[in-house]
């Protein structure tokens, strides 16, 4: 069935005269998205790119200079900016909050994104912006559809398939249409590849399929207003070379329910925007769906879920051509439930028992960010932002196996932490470019990984683990003048009690051990634990393109961060090396060849066994070298053929930011999660309006 729908597309996007010629290409995404604005970078998920198209946000986010993806599999990895993952990086998708249910972090959000069923992808760096929820303190990701009011009653389709080495297969459907006082669209994803093989042939557990479905129908009634309704189901299952189980079930369940409203007027109040959603996701974990060597009957499932509850309302207030403030409330709260037991049919059946519950979250936010004009060329931009948080902690024990009763059972915990920036921004002389420099503080409330799935060194939970507050500054400068163009953007942050997660700690139960890794416990019992720290983290991100003849240019891209533990005088962990990306194309208009040069440097600043919720430390890291080709024909109008080999000379190599190898029965293991080898891909796009 699914090469049946990938043959389907194809065939349609050959069919002779269907459409009419084109002379422009869409530009192929090779070293980066570029940012042309302070602090933020915007790409299309649909246009052409290299490496192969991404099945999953965390992969396209890669694309992006100062992005790593932690790898576990072929799917679902953790996406980390500047050294920050987990709830340091805030990801909306269509402005909902998706909070994933896995202890393990096999879910992430970006696990429930399929970047081609959206329009835009965008990046806010920094704690520069309050207005799209509490804790952004690397940054916030924007996942958006857009569907402009038509003009008169009509329909259009987007469709594309992609074809890759080691099983890779992908279609995703876009149909569309309406009047001018009315919408629907549906969205189809459906994406599967076989295990991968590294450089040397040696193959990876990292199987994994998935499939999306999303539907909306919306009012127009004029040009400033919108009503609409939406609802989205997802699901699959994936492999991991990581751990002992695999996700056999990710299914999410969403409505949500939006309206905009703007002031033809152009009154005092210019807009307002309101939204209502709601987020199930439903996860199964085990040992025996997608692995040899591990019978039903001898091994347990566990089942997390989680309901994401939220809205927002925001008012825009024009009091002067020069002056605009918004200002709005959101809130959200969360509940995190599960079970655990045997296989279907088997004694202790899990899906027969009942779902416990072991915390929940609830955050009341309000927020204002204001934009004044003080000459044509010059701005600044300020919010503050007020959260007010509670969280309860469910759980009658701590461990699943020992059944030790949980000291902080039953206990609630209440913070009202604040939020601030104030950001200057001067454009060059010319409209060239644009010079800023911006203060942000943010205070980030621990999120369930950190309070209710770890311990401390002094108690079985770290459920009263204190607030993280960050301050950064923000510097950079975009430019663009004739043929070049560029970027670049630093920051320096100061971290109060960043939360530090160690494996492999000792805690304490009463007996005094002397062991050197005990991470200030007491007692050689292996554990996961939290503590605060002191931090510093600094770098940023560079990037440049030389448009040197009419039909050829050259683009690349540098990203650098560093960090410390200034608490232990150590070097800050789970941060990447040095990334250098060079690309080159040639464009005429019809037909696009390109090819990108992908080098990371040794990473030797390292402390095993700590890290964030998302990875831990495994050691010292070599650099490696990635060279990928691409090539793109503009058959006719709508019509895009696009094809690649990624890791051209097969080089074996695992990022610094990797899970270590697990001994899985069938794969051999190796230190880290080794990436792709020789990938070849090929994609077709089609579209008609």
């Amino acid at each position: 069935m699914q090469l049946k729908r990938i043959a389907i597309c194809v065939a349609l996007a050959f069919a002779p005269g269907a459409f009419a010629a084109e002379t422009s290409l869409p530009e192929v995404v090779v070293t980066a998205p570029a940012m042309e604005q302070p602090l933020l970078v915007t790409t299309d998920p649909r246009k052409p790119r290299q490496p192969i198209p991404a099945h999953d946000g965390a992969e396209y986010l890669k694309t992006i200079p100062g992005f790593s993806v932690i790898r576990k599999g072929g799917s679902d990895g953790d996406p980390v900016f500047r050294g920050m993952a987990g709830s340091r990086l805030n990801i909306l998708l269509d402005g909902e909050q998706i909070l994933g249910g896995c202890g393990g972090r096999m879910d992430p959000p970006t696990a429930y994104v399929f970047p081609s069923s959206y329009d835009k992808i965008t990046l806010l760096k920094g704690p520069q912006t309050v207005l799209h929820g509490p804790g952004n303190s690397a940054g916030t990701v924007l996942f958006e559809r857009n569907l402009a009011r038509r003009s008169d009653k009509g329909a259009g389709f987007d469709a594309s398939a992609t074809l890759g080495s080691f099983g890779r297969a992908d279609v995703m459907g876009d149909v569309h249409g309406g009047s001018p006082d009315w919408y629907a669209r549906g969205i189809y994803t459906d994406s599967h590849a076989g295990d991968y093989s590294d450089g040397n042939g040696i193959s990876v557990h990292s199987a994994y399929s998935r499939w999306s479905a999303n539907a909306a129908i919306g009012l127009t009634p004029n040009d400033g207003t919108r009503v609409e309704l939406s609802m989205a189901k997802s699901d699959g299952h994936a492999a991991y070379a990581d751990r002992s189980v695999d996700g056999s079930k990710f299914a999410r369940d969403n409505v949500g329910l939006k309206a905009d409203w703007q002031n033809s007027n152009h009154g005092l109040l210019g807009k307002v925007e309101a939204q209502l959603f709601r987020n199930y996701i439903d996860h199964v974990m085990d040992s025996y769906s997608l692995r040899a060597g591990n019978p039903a009957g001898m091994m347990a499932a566990m089942n997390p879920d989680r309901t994401t509850t939220g809205g927002r309302v925001v008012g825009t207030l024009n009091f002067s051509d020069a002056t605009q403030l918004k200002l709005g409330l959101d809130t959200q709260s969360n509940i995190h439930t599960g079970r655990s037991g045997a296989a279907p049919g088997y004694m202790g059946d899990y899906t027969l028992l009942a779902r416990v519950e072991d915390a929940n979250f609830q955050n009341h936010g309000l927020f204002g960010e204001v934009t004044h004009h003080y000459t044509e060329a010059a701005r600044v931009i300020g919010g503050l932002r007020t959260d007010w948080w509670k969280a309860q902690d469910k759980r009658a024990t701590v461990d699943m196996m020992a059944m030790i009763a949980n000291p902080t059972q039953n206990q609630s915990r209440r913070d009202t932490l604040t939020s601030s920036f104030i950001r200057y921004e001067k454009d060059v002389s010319g409209n060239t470019g644009t010079f800023y420099a911006g203060l942000g503080h943010t205070e980030r409330f621990p999120d369930y990984w950190e309070l209710v799935n770890k311990e401390t060194a002094t108690t079985r939970s770290s459920f009263n683990t204190r607030p993280e507050k960050t301050t950064q500054l923000d510097v950079g400068v975009t430019y663009k003048q004739g043929e070049i163009s560029g970027s670049v953007s630093g920051f320096y942050s100061k971290i109060s009690d960043f939360i530090l997660v160690e494996q492999g700690c000792k805690n304490m139960m009463g007996v005094l051990t002397g062991l050197s890794n005990n991470c200030g416990g007491m007692i050689p019992t292996p554990t996961s634990m939290t503590r605060n720290i002191s931090a510093t983290t600094w770098g940023g991100e560079a990037s440049a393109a030389w448009q040197f003849a009419p039909q050829w240019k050259l683009d690349g891209s540098l990203a650098y961060v560093r960090g410390s533990n200034d608490t232990d005088g150590t070097a800050l962990a789970q941060i990447a090396p040095l990334e250098g990306r060079i690309g080159a194309a040639y464009d005429n208009g019809v037909w696009n060849v390109g090819g990108l040069l992908r080098m990371v440097a040794a990473q030797d600043r390292f402390v095993a066994n700590q890290g964030n919720i998302a990875g831990q430390d495994i050691g010292r890291s070599n650099g490696f070298n990635v060279l990928s080709l691409n090539a793109a024909w503009r058959a006719s109008k709508g019509v895009l053929l696009s094809a690649g080999v990624d890791n051209l000379t097969n080089q074996t190599y695992a990022e610094h930011l990797s899970k270590g190898g697990m001994a899985v029965s069938g794969f051999t293991q190796t230190t880290r999660v080794n990436e792709m080898g020789r990938n070849l891909w090929l994609k077709a796009n089609l579209k008609i309006d």
